[in-house]
């Protein structure tokens, strides 16, 4: 068995949700088209054998919802972390996949252990991103994780303030 082959039977169905959930970020991005709207597009391709198309896991369609809903906070969370001399806009789109998946389920998703959800998405970097992408992206979960109560209270204070501020 090669070691790729063993790789893959340890991921389980929340791993493959996960890189599935990256994949549609990252396309919805790149063809700059609603994220939700790929979800369904495969969603009803999946229905017909002959596309060979996958179907959407329930968690992948969980991540990219809660991802999109939720974007301009993912992405100011991010953004915080960022070393000084980056901006979200010039890291690999890859990268901003796979930061956004991470820092959802870290912000939003507490059913995830804050653990689980840094190697995960390491592990996703490792996979798909360049050299330097994992070790990045590591140091910005870390400190995202290591900040997370301030963030979701902060998150919290957001929601309740705008409302107010619509009247």
């Amino acid at each position: 068995m090669t070691q790729r082959q063993d790789k893959w039977r340890r991921h389980g169905a929340r791993y493959k949700a996960r890189r599935r959930a990256v994949d549609v970020l990252f396309e919805a991005e790149a063809r700059d088209l609603d994220p939700m709207a790929i979800v369904e597009d495969r969603t009803e391709l999946a229905r017909v054998p002959d596309n060979h198309v996958a179907p959407i896991a329930e968690y992948t369609r969980q991540i990219v919802l809660g991802a999109a809903e939720e974007l301009d906070a993912v992405d100011a969370t991010i953004s915080r972390f960022l070393s000084e001399q980056w901006e979200l806009g010039r890291i690999p789109a890859v990268d901003r996949a796979i930061l956004r998946m991470s820092v959802w389920e870290l912000v939003f998703n507490p059913d995830v252990p804050t653990a689980t959800a840094v190697v995960e998405g390491v592990e996703l970097a490792s996979e798909y991103s360049g050299e330097q992408g994992a070790p990045y992206i590591h140091a910005v979960l870390d400190d995202v994780a290591e900040n997370l109560q301030e963030i979701r209270a902060a998150i919290a204070v957001e929601a309740v303030v705008a409302p107010d501020q619509q009247d």
